[in-house]
C-alpha cells in the first residue's frame, strides 16, 4: 500500500463519509436522508474501488458510526529505562511498537495509557507528560485506515511490576535508539520513535502536534 500522504482519494472518501454521517445525524426530511445515504454509498464505492476491499465490508464499517463524525483516539505509553524505550512485540504481525491501543470511554487519556501499559507489559506506570498528539493520516503508517485517527503519546514512569507479556503480546523488551527491531508500522513509525527519543533527551521540549 502506498504512503497515506500519496493517497488523496482516501482523504476525499473520509470527508465524504463524514459529511454523510453528519447529515444522517441531523436530517429530518426524507429526501435529505436519501441524499446523505446516497453520498455514503458513493464513499463506500470509492473506498472499495481504490483499495480492492469488499464493498459490503466497507458499507458495514461506515454504517457502524453514528452521531457527529469525530476522529478516533489511539493512546500510546512511552516508557524509558536506562535510556532505552519499552516496546512490545505484537501477536498480530510479529513486529514491535510502544504499548497502547484504542482509548476506552469513561477513562481519561492517562487512565487509558496506564491500563494499556500494564495489560501489555506487566509494568505499573504513572503518566508524567504529554509528548505529542498526532494525526495518523499525516504519517507513513501502513496500511492507511478508513477512520480518521488521533494518536496520543504520553511519557510514563515505572512504579512497579516486571516484564510479563499480555494476551496479545509475544514479548516485552527495552531497546536503545540504535537497536530498534522491525516496527509495526500500523502502530508507530521510525520518525515517531525518533521524536520520542528526542523528547526523552530534551524533556523541556513542548508537546508535539500534527
Amino acid at each position: 500500500m502506498d504512503n497515506p500522504s500519496k493517497l488523496p482519494w482516501l482523504d476525499w472518501c473520509r470527508k465524504l463519509a463524514a459529511i454523510a454521517q453528519n447529515g444522517l445525524t441531523y436530517a429530518r426530511d426524507p429526501y435529505d436522508v436519501e441524499r446523505y445515504s446516497s453520498l455514503r454509498e458513493i464513499a463506500a464505492e470509492m473506498v472499495a474501488a481504490g483499495s480492492g476491499a469488499d464493498i459490503s465490508r466497507i458499507r458495514d464499517l461506515l454504517g457502524k458510526d453514528t452521531g457527529y463524525a469525530t476522529p478516533k483516539v489511539d493512546v500510546r505509553g512511552v516508557v524509558f529505562q536506562w535510556n532505552k524505550i519499552l516496546l512490545v512485540q505484537e501477536q498480530s504481525d510479529g513486529k514491535w511498537a510502544v504499548p497502547g491501543g484504542w482509548a476506552d470511554v469513561c477513562e481519561s487519556p492517562s487512565e487509558n495509557v496506564t491500563r494499556e501499559v500494564f495489560e501489555e507489559t506487566g509494568y505499573r506506570v504513572r503518566c508524567a507528560k504529554l509528548v505529542a498528539v498526532l494525526d495518523r493520516s499525516k504519517h507513513p503508517h501502513e496500511p492507511p485506515f478508513l477512520y480518521h485517527i488521533y494518536k496520543l503519546f504520553l511519557e510514563c514512569e515505572i512504579l512497579s511490576g516486571e516484564a510479563k507479556p499480555g494476551a496479545d503480546i509475544q514479548a516485552v523488551g527495552f531497546f536503545g535508539e540504535k537497536e530498534i527491531p522491525a516496527l509495526s508500522l500500523t502502530r508507530i513509525t521510525m520518525g515517531q520513535l525518533a521524536m520520542l527519543f528526542e523528547h526523552h533527551k530534551n524533556p523541556d521540549q513542548p508537546a508535539g502536534f500534527d
